[in-house]
C-alpha cells in the first residue's frame, strides 16, 4: 500500500465527489465539453451502485477521492463486470490504479468469478491490456448513439473438464 494514498470501501457520502472525479478522469482522455456533457448521466455515480456492488476507492492523505472501481458479480454466472474504474488525472502513474485492480482481482477470485468483462473507453483500452484483459469485440456506447467501445475481458480461472486418455469413449 502506498503511503500517499489508502483505498477503502466507497460510502454513500462519496457519491458526488465520485461522480466528479470520474468526470474529471474520462475528460483527461481527450474529450471536450460537448461530447462529456452527452457522457453526464453514464457517469453520474448512483447510491446503489455503491449498495449493491463492490465499490472501492483510492484516499489521498488529504481525504481527497484519488481513484475508484466498482465490480459487479454474477456468482452462478461465476463472471463479474468491470463497471467504474477512474483515476485522478493529476495521480496517475502513481500505482493507484495498480492497487484498485489488486483490490478488484482479489475479491473476483474470492467470489468464485472465471471472467471480468469490461466496455472500455479506446484511451483505456491499453492499461486494461496491461492488466491482463484482451480484446473480444465491441460494444455499443452507453451515452453516443452509433460509437462502439472495446469489449474486453480478462480470464481468471478455465473451466476445463479433463479427462484421462480413452476416458468416456
Amino acid at each position: 500500500m502506498s503511503d500517499d494514498f489508502t483505498i477503502r470501501k466507497a460510502k454513500l457520502t462519496d457519491k458526488d465527489s465520485l461522480t466528479d472525479l470520474s468526470m474529471r478522469s474520462k475528460q483527461s482522455n481527450g474529450y471536450d465539453d460537448a461530447f462529456m456533457a452527452q457522457c453526464v448521466e453514464e457517469l453520474r455515480v448512483r447510491a446503489s451502485w455503491i449498495e449493491d456492488h463492490d465499490f472501492w476507492v483510492a484516499e489521498a492523505q488529504d481525504g481527497k477521492l484519488v481513484g475508484c472501481i466498482r465490480l459487479s458479480m454474477e456468482p452462478a454466472m461465476r463472471s463479474g463486470e468491470l463497471e467504474t474504474c477512474f483515476v485522478d488525472p493529476d495521480w496517475k502513474g502513481k500505482g493507484v490504479g495498480r492497487q484498485l485492480f489488486d483490490r478488484l482481482f482479489a475479491r473476483a477470485v474470492s467470489g468464485g468469478l472465471s471472467r471480468v468483462g469490461v466496455d472500455s473507453d479506446p484511451e483505456a483500452e491499453p492499461f486494461y491490456a496491461r492488466m491482463g484483459f484482451r480484446t473480444i469485440g465491441r460494444s455499443p456506447s452507453g451515452s453516443i448513439p452509433g460509437r462502439t467501445l472495446p469489449r474486453m475481458e480478462l480470464i481468471l480461472a478455465r473451466d476445463i473438464e479433463e479427462k484421462p486418455n480413452g476416458a468416456g469413449d
